[in-house]
Parts: structure tokens; C-alpha cells; sequence
């Protein structure tokens, strides 16, 4: 018997580019960066060396409830708000609780809550801590308060697999929907990590951009002048549903899910390795899960962190996957790193390339590093086959974890 086919039916986001997907979608193809200084004295107080990140650009307060903010942490507010962008964008469907699930994942939690907690603990006590901490501070938080608010009884999940963690939801509610488990999935990643401990963290490992003169130029993927990611915030949801029930309710539909594809490097809990075989791999098994060959694919929306190490990496075996002509972007440049949420943000910004037949740009590429053997889109959007067309979306994180998911044009 075969697999049911999933579609993508909703699409939600908030970042650091819009608070919906009409508005991150037009300054994708604009070019525009989310990233600026930060309004704060971290760097002054703490003697933090970055003093920019793609902080969120509409506050969830314009979606949310005040009682619903102070309930919730960050990293939950902005899965609930892009959850709730996708469930309409889906039409709200009608579906039976049990055959409803949800999967969120996040890479580092409610880090703000945690935190907040601990300064009330040490400069009040026990008794002035919140009764609602543990709730909000929980990684499955995000997932699970969007499993309360829909009604969604067949699975609340939250992988947590680093930077990989929001594309592995998707891959996981593909599964729930495959496997007989659910007719209709809500799934995606959320991050809200940008606070002083985790710029300080990121800062000691070398791994984030100190370009504090010039923010909006900072994510460069690919540039030979790179010297980190830049930290985002934000999350990704999309609305999967079979095939079958999608047509059943007469929805729109985005594009579908054909293939999933997840390997780990087993190499080391930081950097990937060099090789870059557990990518391929990936990349790999999403072609052979969709049955499709490499030349269906024509656009890749490539991880690039801008590291200096990780890019060179992913670009050698994106080229050995699909060869170096298959047009390849970099949003990141654009968004910053959500973390957690990167995975499917990138994910959402895949399924509307092959939408729109519109490949994004990368920005801030001056001097693109040599013998990279891919077909980087630069500056300006670039036009897609106008056929049926498939593309897809990197998303490795630390640990080793590595998941390409592929999409095809409905």
C-alpha cells in the first residue's frame, strides 16, 4: 500500500524580516536585512563583543493577548503567533482532534524564562518565583501550547536537535501524517535565544560576526570577508495535511513534501564534518524518498551560517548532490540565524520559491570565496523553470545533525 502524499496547506512566520509571510516574503525578494544594533547596554554591562542581531520585527503583542505574553516565554509566543498566521492561511480546518497532531522544535528552549527565574531566586527568594515557570521554560512549551490551543490530540512533539530542530519537526509531522498517525500536522521551529548569555557563549566559541560597525552587512554566506553568524530570532510553521483530506475540503495547496532526508556526522558536538558525508547523505536519501533524480532539483536554500568553515563545507556537497549549476540561496544573509526556528523559516521560504517559481537572493557577497562549484543567486531574486520543479532546504546543527527536506510544486 502506498504512503499518503503530504502537502503543505498553511504557511506562518514572524522574524526578523515580518510579522507574516506577505511581508518576509517581499523584503526576501527586496534584498533587505533584519539585522541592526541592539537597543541595549549588554555590550557596556557584560563586555560583550557583538553588539547586533536580527531581533524580531513586530512585537507578538499585536497577536497575542498581554495575559497570553505573560504566560507564555518568547520562544512559545512566536510559535503561537506563526502557528496561528498558518492555521488560517489553511482555512482553519476542520479536523478531529485525534487526527490532529503538532511538533515544534526548538534548539535551545525558554532560555529567557530560566534565566529571569534565577535573578528573581537570588534577589527575592523561592516565593516570588513565577507558578507557571517550569510550563514556560520547558522546550516542548512551544509545541505544546499549539497542541492546547487546536485541539491537537494525535502527538504534541519537539525535537530538539540544535539548528536542525525546526526542519526536523517538519520531517517528523511528514512521518505522523505517512505513517497513518494523523490527517493534519502543525508543524515547525521557534527560537528566542538572543539574550547575554548566549551572545556571550557564542562570542567565546568564536562563532558569531563582531562586523559591529556595519550589522545589515554582516551574515555573509560565502563571502571570503565572512567571520561568523549573526544571531536571529523567530519562528516557522507550516500546516501539513494528506494529500487526500486537503482535497477532500477543497484547500489551496502550497506545494508538497515529497522527501525527507536525515543523517548525523557522528564527528564531533560542535563543528561538522569536513567530508561533509553526512550532508550529502542527507540530501541523498530526501531524492530517493521523493523518487526523484538530482536534475529534477533547481533550487537549493543552502544552510550557510556564514562560517567561515561550514559553508565551504556545504557547498562541496551540494555540488556533489546536484551538481554546481542548480541555483542556490543564502537567506540567512538576510534573516540572521534563528537557531532553532532557522530550519523552518528556510523551510517556509523553499515552499514559497517553488510557489512563486522565484529563487531569493543572497546579499552581502562581494567577493565570493573561489571554487565553491555552486550556482549562488546573488543581490537580486532569481526566476525558476516555470514546470513542475523541485527544491531544497539544508538545516544541520551542532551535534551533528543534518536534514534536508524537499519540496516539490503542487
Amino acid at each position: 500500500m502506498s504512503q499518503p502524499t503530504v502537502v503543505v496547506t498553511g504557511l506562518g512566520t514572524t522574524n526578523p524580516l515580518g510579522g507574516d509571510i506577505p511581508t518576509t516574503w517581499d523584503r526576501i525578494l527586496a534584498g533587505d536585512s533584519g539585522v541592526h544594533t541592539l537597543e541595549n547596554d549588554w555590550a557596556e554591562q557584560y563586555g560583550i563583543p557583538v553588539t547586533f542581531a536580527g531581533t524580531i520585527a513586530t512585537s507578538p503583542e499585536t497577536v497575542l493577548s498581554r495575559q497570553e505574553t505573560r504566560r507564555l516565554d518568547p520562544s512559545a509566543q512566536y510559535a503561537v503567533v506563526a502557528a496561528a498566521e498558518a492555521w488560517a492561511d489553511a482555512g482553519s480546518p476542520e479536523v478531529d482532534g485525534e487526527r490532529l497532531g503538532a511538533v515544534v522544535g526548538s534548539g535551545i528552549g525558554g532560555v529567557w524564562t530560566i534565566l529571569d527565574a534565577w535573578d528573581v531566586v537570588r534577589e527575592k527568594g523561592a516565593r516570588r518565583v513565577m507558578p507557571l515557570t517550569v510550563p514556560m521554560l520547558m522546550a516542548n512549551s512551544p509545541s505544546a501550547n499549539i497542541s492546547v490551543r487546536y485541539g491537537a490530540k494525535a502527538g504534541a512533539h519537539a525535537p530538539i536537535s540544535a539548528c536542525a530542530s525546526g526542519a526536523e519537526a517538519i520531517g517528523y509531522g511528514v512521518e505522523m501524517i505517512r505513517s497513518g498517525r494523523a490527517d493534519v500536522v502543525i508543524a515547525g521551529g521557534t527560537e528566542a535565544a538572543i539574550h547575554p548569555l548566549t551572545l556571550s557563549a557564542f562570542a567565546k566559541m568564536q562563532a558569531l560576526s563582531t562586523r559591529n560597525d556595519d550589522p545589515a552587512s554582516a551574515s555573509r554566506p560565502y563571502d571570503v570577508d565572512r567571520d561568523g553568524f549573526v544571531m536571529g530570532e523567530g519562528a516557522g510553521v507550516v500546516v501539513l495535511e494528506s494529500a487526500e483530506h486537503a482535497a477532500a475540503r477543497g484547500a489551496r495547496v502550497h506545494a508538497v513534501v515529497a522527501g525527507i532526508g536525515m543523517t548525523a556526522d557522528a564527528y564531533d558536538v560542535a563543528p561538522p564534518d569536513p567530508s561533509g558525508a553526512g550532508q550529502e547523505t542527507a540530501m541523498r536519501i530526501a531524492l530517493k524518498d521523493a523518487d526523484l533524480a538530482a536534475g529534477d532539483v533547481v533550487h537549493v536554500n543552502a544552510h550557510a551560517t556564514s562560517t567561515p568553515l561550514g559553508d565551504g563545507i556545504e557547498a562541496a556537497a551540494i555540488s556533489r548532490v546536484v551538481g554546481p549549476d542548480t541555483a542556490v540561496s543564502a537567506t540567512k544573509s538576510m534573516t540572521g540565524h534563528l537557531l532553532g526556528g532557522a530550519g523552518a523559516l528556510e523551510t517556509v521560504l523553499t515552499i514559497l520559491a517553488v510557489r512563486e517559481r522565484t529563487a531569493p537572493p543572497t546579499i552581502n557577497v562581494d567577493n565570493p570565496e573561489e571554487g565553491l562549484e555552486i550556482d549562488l543567486v546573488r543581490e537580486a531574486p532569481r526566476a525558476l523553470p516555470d514546470r513542475q520543479i523541485a527544491a531544497i532546504n539544508n538545516a544541520f546543527g551542532f551535534g551533528g545533525h543534518n536534514v534536508a527536506v524537499l519540496v516539490t510544486s503542487a
